[in-house]
């Protein structure tokens, strides 16, 4: 990650007024600031780009901000939410008459609208800016969960920390539409966690819903894995094998389908993927979970008509 603001080497009687004024760059006196010690204030904001998600690493002093008139009026920003994870330190936040008290590892999401937080000296969190849509269209309006804290117990919350932590290490290394793919999955890991723990405490039709959402983002993740099978999603997400196939069936669809679809979109996106022409046949297969390159051939040309190096070359716009 790039540091964008620091305090480093401001004077202490400069570095709260700096923050200020980085925080209110517009002058809409929206943010409302307060220091909740007397020790020299510090700050530091480091960012990464990983495909389409822009996020953020913040480490402040002890401070209650207050939002009061947040830029979700600009409509670049409307149609987003902030997921935030818990890094160090200790917080709380308000949002939609929810006072969550947050520590290292939980996860969080706040709307562009008001609200507060107050955060104890040496905080650190990450802050992510994700499409609204890829909540609401499996959990509802955002209202019900906005500072609703997913516990960093959860095993869902577990995953999805973890991987953030290591796309942005990995992550400027790797071709563009490789940190696309894998930016969304990292979202669809944050419903998950954000549906985990709705899950305690929601209604049993909603229930098999946040079920099956969190064990189509264990495979988005996991699709790598030749040994995932319907037992091993079963024991993931926390359910017997029977009651998660009767939640796929009461969809229509069957798990072991479901997870063998998923492999063969993504083998035939790096097909068609410039940056992937340089991998043979066979390590393209194994990277998607088959265990082998006759079987990944079969099952590829039965789903799309034509053997993997035909739908390579056809993309390329090569003859045979």
């Amino acid at each position: 990650m790039q540091t964008v603001f620091s305090t480093d080497g401001l004077h202490p009687r400069d570095s709260f007024k700096r923050w200020r004024e980085a925080l209110d760059a517009d002058g809409s006196g929206g943010v409302d600031l307060r220091q909740l010690d007397d020790a020299p204030f510090q700050a530091k904001v480091e960012a990464s780009t990983i495909g389409p998600l822009h996020m953020m690493r913040l480490t402040q002093s002890a401070l209650r901000t207050e939002i009061r008139n947040p830029a979700a009026a600009r409509q670049d920003r409307e149609e987003m939410v902030t997921a935030t994870f818990k890094l160090a330190g200790r917080s709380n936040s308000f949002q939609d008459s929810r006072d969550a008290v947050l520590t290292p590892g939980d996860l969080y999401i706040l709307d562009h609208r008001p609200a507060a937080l107050t955060t104890t000296a040496g905080a650190q969190a990450m802050f992510l800016e994700l499409p609204r849509e890829r909540f609401e269209r499996v959990l509802g309006s955002i209202r019900h969960y906005t500072a609703l804290p997913a516990g960093a117990e959860l095993a869902s919350t577990s995953l999805a920390r973890t991987f953030f932590r290591e796309l942005i290490r990995l992550g400027p290394q790797r071709p563009p539409d490789f940190a696309a793919q894998m930016a969304s999955v990292g979202v669809d890991l944050i419903v998950a966690s954000i549906a985990e723990r709705l899950a305690k405490e929601v209604p049993r039709p909603l229930h098999g819903t946040v079920v099956v959402q969190r064990a189509k983002a264990f495979v988005k993740a996991n699709f790598g894995d030749p040994t995932l099978d319907p037992p091993q999603l079963a024991a993931a997400v926390g359910v017997s094998l029977r009651r998660l196939q009767e939640l796929f069936q009461e969809r229509g669809q069957h798990i072991s389908d479901w997870i063998w679809q998923r492999r063969l979109e993504v083998a035939a996106k790096r097909l068609a993927d410039p940056g992937c022409a340089h991998l043979p046949i066979g390590p393209l297969a194994y990277g998607c979970g088959f265990a082998s390159k006759a079987h990944f051939s079969r099952r590829f040309k039965e789903h799309h008509g034509m053997a993997p190096r035909e739908y390579r070359h056809a993309a390329f716009g090569r003859t045979l």
